[in-house]
């Protein structure tokens, strides 16, 4: 096992070698030079840079057409919204320096900063944000660029700093919703030469090699400017790469495996934090023996989620017991914790008032891009066997995945990663009878009646309050059997500092800096 390691990593430095001298740009050279210019980075006069790994290519560089987690996670250095959100997920205040809501929750009016300039010079007014929301919703006769507007009964722009909405019924999430990027009145490039307002410029993307942003001089945010002059993103999806490339000097910071913290602790500052992302065990509540509730919760006491934690993730997890990650903050319902420790007896006790004291057989179909749902897969059909439950496991391709489960709900079980929100009810409203993404096909009259009400619920408490009985709910019924938020592990270098976790994708380069 070490061997085959030893050599993965040696084959990985080898190509990973030519891979940065073939895209080497301004502020880098050859392998050594650019290990150089990063580590003498901090001296006066020079120019600071900071490389790190994403792992996928950017999905589209035009913030409206992509989707991708891994391009917001970048882009959003580059653009911006009406609003931002801070580490704890809070909205603060962004392109609007702030707002007011009207007593009935349908009018919301913007007052917008007077010094924001796009990166192309042009001022930012009321006539850009009148320009992006009519876009967004399709309000000049176009089809909409998102589905996120459709409450919006009109948009004004009654003076150059103030941008009303008028809402056709009141939202408590609508808020969260105005992160979306402001882009200028006009400008028609933003897939090849993005604009934004944020406190990085694009520079430069390469396909399959790397995403260059510079330093924002002009940004009127003094508390949020860039603390390093240059950011280059590799697009890396080898691990044993990015682990050469760290050691080598031609990566100062990266995302990596977990099993990769051990090898990298002694050389590397090694962070890490739950990422607001949940992995599900979904069982089908549609289909036999998962119609059964007993069935569903005797599976829930059969797993054993702390190995799977320290197997699959090498102990970088945090164990879950509800649809939420602790992330979520004042949402989270920690009183679930602790429900369906494991329990081997009780899951066959349960198997027996259902009906399968003799246990049943069935299908684990996992997506085949994804080793740690795979990985998991193995673990939980070894769990199973200890209460006569004896599962098959199925891997299909991504596309197939999102086809036969997402789509269709055409499966029995499946484990896949969900991605958190800022808004809950985008995390929750996923376990709505009538959701059309409802691959779990969970229905409970209760559970849609506080989703419903939770929407437009104006006092915060009484929300909250839905929210924690909605997971509940979810935990009580065993819609699934929850089982971790994998935590984002990061390396860096020991003199870069400031990398700061936020309850989304987002790899934050305003507050990277070079100690000394």
């Amino acid at each position: 096992m070490m061997q085959k390691r030893i050599l993965s990593l040696a084959l990985a430095l080898t190509l990973l070698v030519a891979a940065f001298a073939g895209c080497t740009g301004s502020g880098t050279g050859s392998q050594s030079s650019t290990a150089s210019t990063s580590q003498t980075s901090t001296d006066s006069g020079k120019e600071t840079l900071v490389r790190m790994n994403i792992g996928s290519e950017p999905d589209s560089l035009d913030p409206w057409q992509s989707a991708a987690s891994d391009t917001e996670a970048i882009m959003h250095n580059v653009f911006e919204g009406l609003v931002l959100y801070d580490e704890t997920g809070a909205i603060i205040p962004g392109i609007a320096e702030s707002w007011d809501i009207s007593q009935d929750g349908l009018t919301y009016t913007f007052h917008l900063r007077e010094d924001v300039t796009f990166h192309n010079d042009q001022p930012l007014t009321s006539a850009d944000v009148l320009y992006t929301y009519n876009n967004l919703a399709g309000m000049g006769g176009e089809k909409a660029v998102s589905s996120k507007f459709e409450n919006v009964e009109s948009f004004e722009a009654p003076d150059e700093y103030t941008f009303v909405v008028k809402l056709k019924e009141p939202s408590a999430g609508f808020l969260s919703l105005n992160i979306i990027a402001i882009l200028p009145e006009g400008y028609e490039d933003q897939a090849t030469a993005p604009v934004g307002t944020g406190p990085f410029k694009f520079v430069e993307y390469t396909p399959s090699q790397r995403v260059v942003l510079e330093k924002n001089e002009n940004y009127y945010n003094k508390d949020r400017m860039a603390q390093v002059d240059r950011v280059e993103f590799y697009i890396m999806t080898d691990s044993a790469a990015v682990v050469s490339a760290l050691q080598s000097g031609t990566l100062d910071i990266a995302s990596i495996d977990a099993d990769d913290a051990s090898v990298l602790e002694s050389q590397f500052d090694i962070y890490n934090s739950p990422q607001n992302m949940v992995q599900i065990f979904a069982m089908n509540n549609s289909v036999a023996p998962f119609d059964d509730v007993r069935v569903r919760q005797a599976v829930n006491y059969a797993i054993d989620k702390d190995q799977i934690i320290n197997t699959v993730f090498g102990g970088y997890a945090t164990k879950l017991y509800t649809n939420f990650s602790p992330v979520m903050g004042v949402y989270y319902n920690d009183q679930l914790e602790d429900s369906y420790d494991t329990d081997l007896e009780k899951a066959k006790e349960l198997l027996k008032e259902a009906g399968y004291e003799n246990g049943f057989e069935f299908t684990i179909t996992a997506p085949a891009n994804y080793q740690a749902h795979i990985d998991t897969a193995q673990i939980i059909k070894q769990q199973l066997e200890q209460i006569g439950v004896t599962a098959t496991i199925e891997t299909i391709e991504w596309a197939a995945w999102l086809e036969d489960v997402y789509s269709n709900a055409q499966y029995q079980t499946t484990i896949v990663g969900l991605t958190g929100k800022l808004d809950p009810d985008a995390v929750l409203g996923r376990f709505k009878t009538d959701y059309p993404k409802n691959f779990f096909k969970f229905s409970d009259d209760e559970y849609d009646q506080l989703i419903t009400s939770a929407l437009t619920e104006q006092d915060e408490q009484t929300r909250i309050d839905d929210y924690k009985r909605c997971q509940e709910i979810l935990t009580q019924q065993a819609a699934a059997a929850f089982i971790s938020d994998p935590n984002l592990v990061v390396a860096s270098r020991k003199d870069l500092k400031g990398y700061t976790f936020y309850p989304v994708t987002f790899h934050d380069m305003t507050k990277l800096y070079y100690e000394g």
